[in-house]
């Protein structure tokens, strides 16, 4: 299963070189990594190029959903049979993208979700209670148990991607991703992986992001 791993990407020149440097040297060659540029003020785009990874960028700041859309886009132009999505902060370790392929492959998966509820290291409190209270509503949704529904750290099979199309241009894209692939009939499941917070500063803001949350979740319950 050749893959093709997409980072959406803003203001992330502290982190996102060595995750690059890192993942180089865990991919086949038959492999390939995008970043996605979501217009970053910061050197992003210059550390990404110099290390020769192709890079898609936006002209003005879309949003982290536009950007995953964007990826997907390129995916689904090339002929890779998989894509596997990931931060560029740093938050998620590229050590666990075989465990992706390992788990898609040995039980037959169509979408692997990361689940950092095993090993919730460092999560803050609060970030953990949230991650809980909407992988519950999530699930409900869904039909399918997902102890950690916000998790941007995913698998999708290029089928998944060619029958589905998502509109989400924020971070709600990633509960989308689960309630469309579950209603399709895919075959969905979780694989552990680390859970890493130091010093980087995640994008999520509570309140806006909470609304926008709510607002997609009820829009979808009063749809069906």
């Amino acid at each position: 299963m050749n893959l093709c791993v997409l980072i959406p990407a803003y203001n992330e020149a502290r982190a996102i070189g060595d995750l690059i440097d890192r993942l180089r040297g865990l991919l086949s060659p038959s492999d390939t990594c995008v970043v996605i540029d979501d217009c970053s003020t910061d050197e992003t785009a210059e550390i990404v190029r110099k290390r020769g990874v192709r890079l898609l960028g936006h002209a003005q700041r879309r949003g982290k959903g536009s950007a995953l859309r964007t990826g997907l886009a390129f995916f689904l132009e090339h002929d890779y049979e998989a894509c596997v999505l990931m931060d560029g902060d740093g938050q998620h370790d590229p050590l666990d993208v075989p465990r992706f392929k390992q788990k898609a492959a040995a039980e037959d998966l169509d979408v692997v979700i990361g689940d950092r509820m095993q090993r919730p290291e460092g999560m803050p409190v609060l970030r953990r209670l949230t991650n809980r209270f909407l992988s519950l509503l999530i699930s409900l949704r869904a039909g399918v148990q997902i102890p950690d529904s916000q998790c941007g750290f995913r698998l999708l099979k290029r089928k998944v991607v060619e029958k589905l199309d998502f509109s989400s241009s924020k971070f709600e894209i990633e509960s989308e991703m689960i309630l469309r692939a579950a209603r399709a009939g895919f075959r969905i499941g979780t694989v552990p992986i680390r859970s890493i917070y130091g010093w980087e500063e995640s994008k999520i803001r509570p309140l806006r992001d909470g609304i926008r949350f709510f607002r997609f979740y009820f829009k979808d319950l009063l749809s069906r």
